[in-house]
Order: C-alpha cells, then sequence, then structure tokens
C-alpha cells in the first residue's frame, strides 16, 4: 500500500465535495450563528426602546404645534401683552411673559453661572481631600433636590424669616439653586477633558497654577462649559414650582423685579389653564408652543456650539 493510499485511508471522506470542514467538530459554525440571533434580537429591542421613548415627547410636541403652532404665527403674539384682554376676547399677546422669562433666566445665569464655574474650578484644580469631598457631595444632592423644594426654602428664607414680599428676585434665588449644579457638573467634565500635557508645558515654563487656569484651561473647555451654562438655563426657564410659589403674575409688562409682579411663560399657562372659553385655551396652547420653542433654541445653541467650537489639540 502506498502512501497515497495510507493518506485517503486515513482520511476517508477527504475527497468529497460535501465532507464537512475542519471546523465542524469545534461549533465555530453554530456559535456564529447564535451570535448573529442575539445581536438581531439586541437590535430589535433597542430599536423599540427608543420608539417608546420618542412616542410621548411626538406626542407632545404634535399636540401642542397643532394647537398653538396658529398663535406663533400672529405678528401680534410677539409684539402685545394681555393688558386689557379678558377671556372671551380673542387676541392679545406674549411679549410680557416672553421678556419677564428671558429676564428671569438671564439675571439667574448672571448669578448661577460664576459660582458654578468657579466650583468646578476648584474641585478639579485645586480641590483635594475633605472639603473637596464634602463640595462635592453638596453638588450631588443640590442635583437631585426638586424644583418645588427649592421654592420652598426661598420663601422660608425671603418672606418667612426676612418679611420680604413675592418678588420675581425670590424666583431667580430658587432658580440660582437649580442652576448651579448643572453648571458644576457640566464644567467639571469639560475641565477633565483638558489634556494634562497642556497645563504641565505650563508649568514647565513657570506660570503659576491661577494664570494657567486663565490662560489655559479656560480657553480650551470655553465651548463647552457655554453648552453646560445653555443646558442649564434651558432648564431653569421651564421651571414651574418657584414661579408659582414665589412669583406672582400679571398681564402687564414689568422689568422691576423687587417690583412684585413678573409675568413669565409658565405662569402665564398657569393663569388659564382651567379657562375652558376659546380664546383663552388658545392662548394657553399659544404659550406653551413658545416656552418649548425658546427652550428648542437654547438646547440647539448649546448642540452647535459643543459641534463647531471643540478644541483643537
Amino acid at each position: 500500500m502506498t502512501t497515497i493510499d495510507l493518506a485517503s485511508d486515513a482520511r476517508p471522506n477527504a475527497g468529497r465535495p460535501d465532507a464537512p470542514g475542519p471546523n465542524l467538530g469545534l461549533g465555530l459554525e453554530h456559535r456564529s450563528r447564535g451570535r448573529a440571533v442575539r445581536n438581531q434580537l439586541a437590535r430589535i429591542v433597542m430599536w423599540t426602546a427608543f420608539a417608546i421613548a420618542m412616542v410621548p415627547l411626538a406626542w407632545i410636541l404634535w399636540s401642542v404645534i397643532s394647537k398653538g403652532g396658529a398663535m406663533l404665527l400672529d405678528s401680534h403674539w410677539w409684539t402685545n401683552s394681555q393688558r386689557g384682554i379678558t377671556n372671551r376676547v380673542v387676541g392679545g399677546g406674549a411679549v410680557h411673559a416672553i421678556q419677564g422669562t428671558l429676564m428671569q433666566g438671564l439675571v439667574t445665569a448672571v448669578i448661577a453661572v460664576p459660582i458654578g464655574v468657579m466650583t468646578a474650578i476648584y474641585l478639579v484644580e485645586y480641590g483635594r481631600g475633605r472639603l473637596a469631598t464634602a463640595v462635592s457631595f453638596m453638588v450631588d444632592i443640590l442635583t437631585g433636590i426638586p424644583s418645588i423644594v427649592a421654592a420652598l426654602f426661598i420663601y422660608a428664607l425671603w418672606v418667612t424669616t426676612f418679611g420680604f414680599q413675592r418678588v420675581a428676585f425670590a424666583v431667580v434665588l430658587a432658580l440660582v439653586l437649580l442652576m448651579i449644579p448643572v453648571v458644576v457638573r457640566s464644567t467639571e467634565e469639560m475641565l477633565k477633558l483638558v489634556p494634562n500635557e497642556l497645563r504641565e508645558g505650563a508649568f514647565a515654563l513657570g506660570v503659576p497654577r491661577w494664570k494657567t487656569v486663565v490662560r489655559v484651561v479656560l480657553p480650551t473647555a470655553f465651548s463647552g462649559i457655554i453648552t453646560g451654562v445653555l443646558l442649564g438655563l434651558a432648564r431653569v426657564m421651564g421651571e414651574t414650582a418657584p414661579l408659582l410659589i414665589l412669583g406672582p403674575y400679571t398681564k402687564n409688562i414689568a422689568t422691576n423685579l423687587f417690583g412684585g409682579l413678573m409675568p413669565t411663560l409658565p405662569t402665564m399657562i398657569n393663569q388659564d389653564r382651567t379657562e375652558v372659553l376659546q380664546p383663552a385655551v388658545d392662548r394657553v396652547w399659544g404659550a406653551a408652543a413658545t416656552l418649548i420653542l425658546l427652550i428648542l433654541i437654547l438646547n440647539l445653541a448649546g448642540r452647535l456650539i459643543a459641534h463647531f467650537g471643540r478644541p483643537k489639540t
């Protein structure tokens, strides 16, 4: 018997075209098919969860836009207030509420942003030991505080303890408590993304730490910080509990934060939410659509700044 015959006897199916491959005994083909099935199932579950999460959002947007979108197309909506407008009268605008919302948001940002940014700088650049741990813990607590709790705290401090009246500035203080943790956490994450090589290079040149933070770290993380500020501002502009507890509503244009009355979009919605007359109902939906539009603009601005303002290192 030749060597070829011995090889043929050792592998009796070697010459057959339908002979099983060498990997059959290892079960690799079976495991590959199983992985493909599991991957497909995971993809189906993921897209199903995404669709379920998007349904409420799409429903809310459709309801608000379909019922309040017509008010946004009326030029008087952006130029007139509700002064002299009753629930039976068609017309009027929301310029007083838009102005009040933007004014409160701007003052809130002026107070909350420096505090939040400096706190984040301390935690990332200087914070060591128990004090930094305590500060970080307090920021976490502020992050989870409901807006109504912040409003009640300011009410107890501003009205009950100090004896002041309910004014728009008290609303600002409550919104500051809600915005600070958002700014701190977003700024902290942006500062951590700054490469340490930039800091070390500045230190090697003899630059002090504070100047390194001001001249190197903050400019590098600037776009991310602005994004966090805008997202935090978008959040507090939609808060309702502080406005209902601390901010009385008026149909007139008001610019004095200490004057007592300050109209905003959330309080405008709350003012007419129980009305059944169609003119008042239309204004409620219009105010809701306007508030969503303002928040959407802030979110888009934050995303665009984050996308086009990425540091080139």
